[in-house]
């Protein structure tokens, strides 16, 4: 598992990472938003296909209808239900 603290750290390991079995990421991040976050993810070769779970407190349907465009696969708003996450991640991770 990696964390980046940012977007900007966040960015920075698509260059350097493999692409992981998923990603989660709020839309609120110092430097570099959520919704741009993924789509660079979906514009880089090996993670356009990596399933993206928005983590956020940000509960409006615009928000929502925006993140399904750039890519997402999952939304979830917090406060959330750790089971529930653990399920969706497992869910989208194929295990």
């Amino acid at each position: 598992m990696q964390v980046a603290t940012d977007g900007r750290q966040a960015d920075e390991l698509l260059d350097t990472l493999s692409p992981p079995a998923v990603v989660i990421l709020d839309v609120m991040l110092p430097f570099v938003d959520g919704f741009t976050l993924v789509e660079r993810l979906r514009g880089t070769k090996g993670w356009a296909n990596v399933p993206i779970i928005m983590l956020t407190s940000k509960s409006q349907e615009s928000y929502v209808v925006r993140a399904f465009g750039a890519g997402v696969n999952d939304y979830v708003i917090k406060p959330f239900r750790p089971e529930e996450l653990v399920a969706r991640v497992r869910r989208l991770a194929g295990g």
